[in-house]
């Protein structure tokens, strides 16, 4: 098992709206995350800066790296592309966190 956690930024005034998104994540999407290897995904909002803190649980052969070649991954990001910062291919911008500390 490992553990990733990167961040991300909202656009302001989307907090509700990325909320809701995500409460009605796409089935297909949520299956392929989980055949990718990801089995604990969490995202949290800090609202005064708007960034995203994501945290991943991946399993030892997991297949994330190639989720972006994935229709259904290229789908959500030009479905969220509105409401976050993102890269020219409507991938959202990421910026990965090291882990300092951890306890179980």
């Amino acid at each position: 098992m490992k553990r990733v956690a990167f961040k991300m930024k909202l656009k302001a005034g989307y907090e509700e709206e990325y909320k809701k998104r995500h409460d009605e994540i796409w089935p297909e999407l949520k299956e392929k995350l989980s055949r990718a290897g990801i089995y604990d995904y969490s995202i949290f909002l800090d609202k005064k800066t708007l960034t995203l803190f994501a945290v991943q649980k991946l399993k030892d052969n997991n297949t994330v790296e190639e989720l972006p070649s994935k229709e259904i991954m290229k789908k959500w990001w030009d479905y969220m592309k509105d409401i976050m910062e993102t890269n020219p291919d409507n991938s959202p911008f990421t910026a990965s966190l090291e882990e300092v500390f951890h306890m179980d």
